[in-house]
């Protein structure tokens, strides 16, 4: 019988301590640097569901969506009243839909979006990384909010989470664009050189 305890016992302690070491922020490399701005589209037509990962901020803040420039109205994820893996469906989306992130700093009664021309200081408050997933968290995209005015201290891991259903866009419009310049160019080329 006591044997069963213990092995329990060591099988909790086994799991908070995982849970404690996927809780660790995944680093932006460059802090004291603004990350590059990002976009971010939908991959499906669905629910967008968000995973709370970890803060280091002391401001509260929650976050919310905006699908083609309009807010779902659903805000949730507390930074400081939820725990790793804890979600909450942000809305449905369609297939290819923008989506623009919000981070509501309930301390400071300011948002900051994840499109840096929508941020009252044109700074770019979010970071983001590829999250391969873990036994609580579905594969997805990290993405992390600096909560402070002009950057503060641009470490962006001030409310952490992981969404699933979002993908940052091709750049396939840009590909085009390029391929239709060289295109013209080496018609023009061609021109001037049967009019010689």
């Amino acid at each position: 019988m006591m044997s069963k305890k213990i092995g329990f016992i060591a099988s909790v302690l086994f799991s908070c301590t995982a849970l404690t070491a996927n809780a660790a922020s995944i680093p932006y490399n460059l802090v004291g640097t603004e990350a590059p701005a990002n976009s971010f589209i939908a991959t499906a037509t669905g629910q967008l569901t968000a995973y709370f990962y970890a803060t280091e901020a002391a401001y509260n803040s929650e976050i919310g969506v905006r699908v083609n420039g309009v807010s779902t109205g659903v805000y949730g994820l507390w930074n400081h009243g939820s725990a790793y893996a804890d979600s909450i469906v942000l809305g449905n989306v369609n297939a290819g839909d923008l989506l623009e992130f919000e981070l509501r700093v309930l301390t400071t009664s300011t948002s900051w979006y994840s499109t840096a021309t929508n941020n009252a200081d044109g700074k770019n408050h979010t970071y983001t990384a590829s999250f391969a997933g873990d036994a609580w968290i579905p594969a997805g995209r990290y993405i992390a909010f600096e909560d402070l005015p002009s950057l503060g201290d641009f470490d962006y891991d001030d409310h952490q989470f992981v969404v699933t259903n979002v993908a940052l866009p091709e750049p396939t419009g840009l590909g085009l664009l390029g391929i239709g310049l060289i295109t013209l160019g080496l018609m023009r080329r061609r021109k001037s050189n049967t009019a010689n």
